[in-house]
């Protein structure tokens, strides 16, 4: 019989995880799959932990990966599958935004031979009207500067198959990453499913507009080179403004005399810092990718694990 494992990052999420736990374990039990819960908790600070490390005791499916410190959603889930065993790997969050009825369909998929299964957002009552439109502005930017084409409101909430995740363990290891880009960018046969996301049972989102600017901004420079042509473009688009002035400045000396340039040439000093500085920020990022690739730390860093064989250890 073919097994799935799904994995969760968990941070912070005590109060969501009893409901998501019978909720997911419900729909499991009634599949026609072996299965495998596997918990990577990502560092939490309240008693996540406490309530996973019971669920592992009480049933041998539950597996527990616990990280030493926070690492992030994205090292998570990258955990998560270097320690699946699953012949089908489910992605998903404990907070039920991820509506665990969906795993029916998602298996139905993997049977019909899809090794990416893409869900797709159709609708997120807990979003707000301005992180709603910030992200549709992500996926029209992000697929306007990359050759890749992401599918829009794609989420954490996919699935892939046992040699797609043996390609992302083995090739995909960037410090910094975007974990669902990878997924849409390997190629394989894949199908997309649509689901409504649910109201978030407890707690809030980790995150922040800091944190989700940053994961925009790594996001676009990981998947475009084009940031770094921005430089040549600026370049032309400010000669040319350069000469349109220069042709404006001599007709209106032929015509009136020597004209007072001071306020075109303060506009053009201050659009042109503007152009350089927004250049250096950009190769500066670039610089800092580069960089913590070359220092080659690890992605995350595992305290203990529950239920996982000892060579299985990453």
């Amino acid at each position: 019989m073919k097994t799935v494992t799904v994995v969760v990052s968990v941070y912070n999420e005590e109060q969501a995880l009893p409901q998501f736990f019978e909720a997911v374990k419900n729909v499991l039990d009634q599949a026609a799959w072996d299965y495998e819960l596997l918990f990577v908790n990502d560092g939490s600070t309240d008693k996540s932990l406490e309530i996973l490390e019971r669920m592992a005791a009480a049933d041998s499916r539950v597996k527990l990966v616990s990280f030493s410190r926070n690492f992030g959603h994205e090292a998570a889930m990258i955990a998560g599958l270097d320690y699946s065993d699953g012949d089908l790997v489910i992605c998903m969050d404990a907070d039920l935004q991820h509506p665990p009825e969906c795993i029916p369909k998602i298996l139905a998929a993997a049977e019909e031979g899809f090794d990416v299964i893409n869900m797709v957002r159709t609708r997120n009552r807990s979003a707000g009207l301005f992180k709603e439109a910030a992200s549709a502005a992500f996926y029209r930017v992000i697929n306007a500067l990359s050759d890749v084409k992401f599918e829009a409101n794609a989420s954490d909430f996919f699935a892939v198959s046992r040699r797609v995740v043996e390609v992302l363990k083995g090739s995909y290891r960037e410090k910094v990453r975007f974990l669902r880009g990878y997924v849409q960018n390997l190629g394989f046969r894949k199908t997309k499913l649509e689901y409504e996301a649910g109201v978030r049972v407890a707690g809030e989102s980790k995150y922040s507009i800091k944190k989700l600017f940053s994961f925009a901004v790594n996001t676009i420079l990981c998947f475009s080179n084009l940031p770094l042509r921005l430089g040549i473009y600026a370049g032309v688009i400010t000669g040319g403004l350069g000469f349109l002035v220069m042709i404006y400045t001599i007709l209106t000396w032929v015509r009136v005399g020597t004209p007072d340039g001071y306020a075109t040439i303060v506009v053009l000093i201050c659009f042109m810092f503007a152009v350089l500085f927004l250049i250096v920020g950009i190769i500066g990022e670039y610089i800092a990718i580069l960089f913590s690739e070359m220092k080659d730390r690890p992605i995350y860093i595992v305290e203990k694990t529950e239920n996982i064989s000892q060579n299985r250890a990453m």
